[in-house]
This record gives structure tokens, sequence and C-alpha cells, in this order.
């Protein structure tokens, strides 16, 4: 874990809505929104599910394993704080479930990155409160 960690960390809108996602993600688990209603399971967290706009929702736990839909290499990152890590890896992960995510890819050389690569959570613990969940090749 790092102790002085500089970059600018997620922010929710809506605390109490995402709280299920970060207390997980501290414990090194993925959940994700489900909908009592109609059984879907989303992503991101959100009062209402967007298939059937029912707010009867709870959070399921998810295997944490899936494939790059997508990603790209970032060289110049928008923000100071990631100059020292680029290039880094953008991507959006296809879960398991069905979701897709927006995250990082981890512990993989640029030129061994795919589409459709199969890939696993990784929590990063970068502040007591925050873990970010990134994923690195399955």
């Amino acid at each position: 874990m790092t102790t002085e960690y500089s970059k600018p960390l997620p922010v929710p809108i809506n605390p109490q809505l995402t709280a299920p996602f970060w207390d997980a993600a501290r414990r090194g688990e993925l959940v994700l929104p489900h909908c009592r209603t109609c059984s879907n399971v989303f992503f991101y967290p959100r009062e209402l599910c967007p298939e059937c706009l029912s707010s009867d929702l709870d959070w399921v736990s998810a295997s944490g394993r899936g494939r790059v839909y997508s990603y790209t290499i970032v060289h110049q990152p928008a923000h100071p704080a990631f100059r020292a890590e680029s290039p880094y890896v953008y991507a959006i992960v296809q879960l398991d479930e069905g979701v897709r995510m927006v995250s990082n890819i981890v512990d993989c050389p640029h030129d061994e990155l795919a589409i459709n690569m199969p890939v696993v959570a990784d929590f990063d613990a970068v502040t007591p409160d925050t873990t970010l969940v990134k994923f690195r090749p399955a």
C-alpha cells in the first residue's frame, strides 16, 4: 500500500450509493449492483435499474474475471500526477457477468496486450480508505 498517494482519487457523487463497491474492494472482492425485480446485473452503480427502473437493488459478488473489450495506451496523461506512470493502459473490461468496467491493465507488457485477452481483478490499496479495482492477465 502506498502511504502517500498523490494522484487524484475517484470521488463518488453519492458515497452512500457506491459504499458497497468500495467496501468490497477494500476486502479484495468485486461486487456489482443487482436488480431484485428483473435480475439484471449492471455497472456503474445507480439508484435505479437501467433495465426496468426498479429501485429494489442489492449487490452480488462477481467472479472478477473478464476479457479486454477495448484499450488504449496513454502516453500523454491529462493530469500531471500520472506522468511518472505513463505509458499506462486504460481499458474497458467485459466481466464474465456481462457488464463492462473502465479500469487499468497492470502487470502486462504493452506488446502482449490484446483484445479478448483474459484478465482478472487486481486490488490496489492506494490509501487506507481507497482500493482501486484494476485488472491483470489471467
